[in-house]
């Protein structure tokens, strides 16, 4: 993302977990607790959370200590504020074309994650069945497991990280009510094409399938890719609700202010479970983001090439320190293979050394799948850091 970056990856457990509804047994703790206490006690760098080390730009900052100042400090409107739904709306429209009304077609939530919540709890009844891809994001699974349903992944596998179609066909069944779409991807930095994208909306026509959408790292593009909005596809708005948020795009993934974009049905659903989560949330942070919306366009091109250098600036250093390192056109992170470092292709194994080994935290790709075996010898880096911070990495991962 949703979600943003994946905060609350779960580690599987498997023993039974005593009190815990089944729904939610093996959804273990995540495993960013064990790394990041790993980091705190070694002094290592941190590159498995994938939130920024700089703030965002200082007018949004700004919005939002002016919103407090000037009292707007208790429950916003149950929607989100007006101001803010009218900046998403026009965000839509400026750089996909898309009309929305403000008032009945967009939803503000407490990040991207309970977009994600509202609208799996508000959509899906007992044994629905959900098509979607992994490595994913792991609340998909869990949101999916809470209301009932049951998640039938594709796995996108290593280089290009593209899906079969046949596979993808013989997941959907009679049961299948939904497809879920994140793109550009999470954990694997993969940008689905407009090709890809119209396969994956002409099976949903076909089969009548709602589609929801995670584009929280829309506008963290690289190398020229292109983010398609799925809702801008012939015949695709009527069907399709649209995650995003403004943690990724203006370095505020603290501020936990997401939304929702969609027809008007489909925002009812989601509202109407979201209501029962958080209610409202972010009071003063919900004008400051629509500030960050209206910005210059130089803004978000700005904001993509400084990430697109701070990936060159630490591939190299992994591809030295002998990873084989995969591509990745968007989002924060980049994927290697471990094998050629450890033959074992025990990722989580090699995370829980790196810090002593060379002083560097990383994520283990199983994680992400439900399928563990596929991720089991992936790591994952993020590279959303200073550069002073990545060169120190390179420098770190050289004693390997």
């Amino acid at each position: 993302m949703l979600h943003g970056c994946a905060s609350t990856l779960s580690a599987v457990v498997s023993r039974r977990v005593p009190h815990l509804t089944a729904k939610l047994q093996g959804f273990g703790t995540t495993i960013f607790a064990e790394m990041t206490a790993l980091a705190a006690a070694t002094g290592s760098i941190n590159l498995g959370q994938g939130f920024p080390d700089t703030d965002g730009p200082r007018i949004v900052l700004d919005a939002a200590i002016d919103a407090i100042n000037g009292g707007q400090n208790q429950y916003p409107p149950g929607p989100g504020m007006p101001v803010l739904r009218q900046a998403i709306a026009a965000h839509q429209q400026r750089f996909y074309g898309l009309t929305y009304d403000p008032d009945t077609e967009v939803l503000v939530t407490a990040g991207a994650t309970e977009a994600l919540a509202g609208a799996l709890l508000g959509l899906l009844d007992t044994g629905d069945e959900v098509v979607l891809f992994e490595p994913m994001y792991d609340s998909y699974q869990a949101c999916i497991a809470l209301a009932g349903a049951v998640a039938k992944p594709v796995t996108l596998r290593p280089p290009s990280y593209g899906f079969d179609l046949d596979e993808l066909r013989a997941a959907i069944t009679p049961k299948t009510k939904l497809l879920l779409v994140n793109t550009p991807h999470n954990p694997t930095g993969k940008v689905l094409d407009r090709a890809e994208m119209q396969v994956i909306a002409d099976l949903a026509t076909e089969h009548d399938l709602i589609v929801l959408t995670d584009e929280v790292y829309e506008h963290l593009l690289f190398d020229d890719a292109e983010h398609i909005a799925m809702a801008t596809l012939p015949g695709m708005r009527q069907r399709t609700l649209s995650i995003s948020s403004g943690g990724k795009t203006f370095n505020t993934t603290g501020w936990k202010i997401g939304w929702l974009c969609g027809p008007a049905a489909l925002i009812v659903a989601a509202r109407t479970a979201k209501q029962f989560l958080t209610y409202v949330s972010g009071g003063p942070f919900q004008p400051a983001i629509a500030v960050g919306l209206g910005l210059a366009d130089s803004y978000f091109t700005d904001l993509a090439a400084d990430l697109q250098a701070k990936r060159d600036r630490l591939l190299p250093g992994l591809t030295a320190a002998g990873f084989e390192v995969y591509p990745t056109r968007g989002t924060y992170f980049v994927t290697v293979d471990i094998r050629p470092l450890r033959a074992d292709g025990d990722g989580m194994a090699l995370c829980r050394e790196l810090p002593q080994r060379c002083g560097v935290v990383a994520i283990p790709n199983e994680v992400f799948y439900a399928n563990r075996h596929e991720g089991r010898h992936l790591v994952r880096f993020a590279f959303c850091k200073r550069l002073e911070v990545l060169d120190e990495v390179v420098e770190r991962l050289a004693r390997l």
